[in-house]
């Protein structure tokens, strides 16, 4: 008897696999896999109601804590791609290894998912499952289907797919962001209405302040309670989200090359990375900052990509791991008209010396002010020096356009 794992949601996509992979692809067993990254309970609900309407054997996975864990890895690098947080893109690996440790304990010969051939999860998933001996099956991809078909072959087949605005847009929910796509919203110039956010209420004028603690780069405490990444990721959605923070309305470049326009909601994602990014900024000397950027830029690519088990990943991660060590103190923020922003910062790590900085000081410790003569007067020297030689050069240019032949100066 022949095998197959399905990447299972219950949704639309993955519920008219079930039959496909059966009649199309002739596997004898289909079996439904769900994993657990911080969904809604609702969605665990329908995935198992779908699965027994099915007959679908299915597997639950609770991959929260290794999830989260990733998340917080990302704070440390500081990760997002094109203005707004890595959160999909993580969960995909996650979610492709629990399927796939599925599927083998379970004998299958071969693992599907219900991505279209349009979008960057086909990678993510495939880049994980293709490391083994599995038959990889995209049916979605493979047999050209649109999601008018599909709803006409569920209905069709009687297959348990609930309407709403559910079966419209394209959601996908987890711990660290919640995104939004499809039906209207495809369309650039369409505002979205409010019932497309869950996680996030209207920006107001009300302001709230919290000071998150950090060692080493990681978040733990907040409001000097300590949590662990699982609740502190939930705590700080709660609490930012209730203040409108974390909204990204984006133009998004894919993989693929195509252009797609993606609704997100991140409050604790954008409250951490805002909180990090501050206290970076207090420990870290200018050239870390400055070469940190190219580090920080490049673990987001990987990581959007699903490839954050990279070879290069583990040796940009040896850096900002050097890096964060004195990354430990406080920071405060404060939400307001839906920003997260920092607005104190401590750690007895601090590169900054408060009385050397201030006006209200004559020196810096040994240096004088008028130490400072010299380097100013060296300061753009090479691009006086550069300005110089092309106002010259436009000179005799203007001179022999003109046919006058002489400088003002020669008469």
């Amino acid at each position: 008897m022949t095998r197959v794992a399905l990447a299972f949601s219950g949704g639309l996509d993955t519920t008219v696999c079930v039959p496909l992979l059966e009649e199309e692809y002739g596997y004898d067993d289909v079996i439904g896999v769900t994993v657990d990254v911080g969904q809604p309970a609702s969605e665990f609900e329908e995935a198992e109601e779908t699965a027994e309407a099915l007959g679908l054997e299915h597997f639950v996975v609770d991959a929260r804590a290794e999830f989260a864990q990733l998340c917080l890895e990302s704070v440390r690098a500081n990760a997002t791609y094109q203005g707004y947080p890595l959160g999909t893109a993580l969960a995909r690996p996650v979610i492709a290894n629990a399927i796939l440790e599925v599927a083998e304990e379970q004998g299958c010969t071969g693992i599907a998912h219900g991505c279209t051939g349009k979008g960057n999860d086909q990678l993510r998933f495939e880049a994980v499952w293709r490391d083994s001996d599995l038959e990889v099956i995209a049916p979605v991809r493979e047999l050209g289907l649109t999601r008018k078909w599909e709803q006409e072959y569920a209905a069709e087949k009687n297959l348990p797919v609930e309407g709403g605005s559910g079966g419209d847009w394209s959601i996908d929910t987890n711990l660290w962001s919640r995104s939004v796509e499809g039906d209207k919203l495809e369309d650039p110039n369409y505002v979205p209405p409010k019932e497309i956010y869950e996680w996030t209420n209207d920006p107001s004028s009300e302001t709230q302040e919290i000071e998150i603690s950090f060692e080493k780069g990681y978040p733990v405490a907040v409001d000097n309670v300590e949590y662990d990444p699982v609740d502190l990721i939930e705590h700080l959605n709660a609490v930012a989200g209730a203040y409108g923070v974390g909204r990204t309305d984006s133009m998004e470049d894919r993989m693929l090359g195509l252009k797609v326009r993606e609704n997100y909601e991140h409050p604790a994602a954008t409250t951490l990375l805002n909180a990090h990014e501050a206290l970076e900024g207090l420990v870290l000397t200018q050239e870390e900052r400055e070469f940190k950027q190219l580090i920080d830029q490049r673990w987001s690519k990987k990581g959007y990509e699903g490839l954050i088990d990279a070879p290069l990943v583990k040796a940009l991660e040896a850096f900002i791991d050097e890096t964060q060590q004195r990354v430990t103190g406080t920071v405060t923020i404060r939400f307001e008209g839906g920003q997260a922003r920092a607005v104190a910062r401590d750690s007895k790590y601090a590169a900054y010396s408060a009385e050397h900085a201030s006006f209200d000081t004559e020196t810096v410790g040994k240096i004088t002010q008028e130490d400072a003569t010299g380097v100013a007067k060296y300061h753009g020297f090479q691009r006086r020096l550069a300005n110089s030689v092309t106002a010259d050069e436009d000179e005799e240019v203007e001179l022999a356009t003109d046919g006058s032949g002489q400088r003002e100066d020669d008469d």
